[in-house]
């Protein structure tokens, strides 16, 4: 009896698998012992990195409000605390847009802060 060697089952994988790789270079997206390492490392990586990409944002709103603000006389800590005092409900994410965007409307906001007293 002669031996079955897989057939449709291991062809859907491998290509799958390829079709995954396709856009790596050279043998990673043609060999499918290559591509599989390939594959299985990329798809590590964009687990990861889902998770990272939220700490990268959140710190690079904090570096532009930062920014932003020192160009004003302040710190960011001092911003945030007096910011929480008054009851000023912005996350970090439409504070640093405010900042980015639209820098007139951001600098009355600080000034407002300024004036008022914050717990």
């Amino acid at each position: 009896m002669p031996r079955a060697r897989g057939g449709f089952k291991s062809r859907r994988r491998r290509k799958k698998v390829l079709k995954m790789a396709k856009g790596f270079y050279g043998a990673r997206s043609r060999l499918y012992k290559v591509a599989t390492q390939a594959v299985d490392r990329a798809l590590l990586n964009a687990y990861r990195d889902r998770r990272l990409k939220k700490r990268d944002f959140r710190s690079l709103w904090i570096i532009r409000i930062n920014a932003a603000v020192r160009a004003l006389g302040m710190s960011y800590s001092q911003f945030m605390y007096k910011l929480k005092g008054m009851n000023i409900q912005l996350n970090r994410k439409a504070l640093a847009d405010l900042a980015y965007n639209d820098p007139k409307a951001f600098t009355n906001l600080v000034e407002t802060v300024k004036k008022g007293n914050g717990q």
